[in-house]
């Protein structure tokens, strides 16, 4: 027998989260590499991760009778945010380092161009663009096992700030007498 608790609805989300995440990083992998470097799209991905995160504070939330901390909400909204990255991260790292490697490449140098013609239409000069190109083929594979875990920890911190303002939202204490 099962039974349901905050932490458990937060895995489960979590499975769902990575599961969607995956696909969609699937998805735009088959389908056009020039995805990953349209704004829109890392704005949608931002979406879905936090409308994932408020899912799974607000279940909590219900499960536990309309009442949950602070800390319950936010480590709700934590562990989904969490697992989701974790494992869309583990498939974006088998895709670009096991599967094929030369989309790596082929997707640095693509957003190489994107950054390049955004700076130019924000009037940057030549040869700051020409700076920043520079060190920008210089870094090592963006899906390297050190980018990923540092792609992690950074999203985290940025999902964390939102996961406090939605704990502060959904969280609800009894009223004592």
């Amino acid at each position: 027998m099962t039974t349901n608790t905050t932490k458990s609805i937060a895995i489960n989300y979590g499975l769902y989260l990575g599961g969607v995440l995956s696909l969609v990083t699937v998805l735009a992998y088959a389908v056009n590499l020039d995805l990953f470097t349209k704004w829109w799209f890392g704005v949608a991905i931002m979406i879905l991760v936090i409308v994932v995160g408020v899912l799974s504070s607000i279940k909590s939330k219900a499960l536990l009778n309309g009442f949950i901390s602070f800390k319950g909400a936010f480590s709700s909204y934590f562990i989904t945010i969490l697992i989701g990255l974790v494992i869309s991260s583990i498939i974006s790292f088998v895709i670009f380092n096991v599967i094929d490697q030369e989309a790596s490449v082929v997707l640095q140098e693509k957003i190489i161009e994107t950054q390049v013609e955004m700076m130019r239409g924000f009037g940057t000069p030549e040869e700051s663009i020409a700076g920043i190109v520079e060190e920008m083929q210089k870094q090592e594979n963006l899906y390297s096992l050190t980018n990923i875990l540092q792609g992690i920890v950074f999203q985290l911190v940025g999902f964390s700030v939102v996961g406090l303002i939605v704990a502060l939202v959904v969280k609800k204490e009894p009223i004592e007498a």
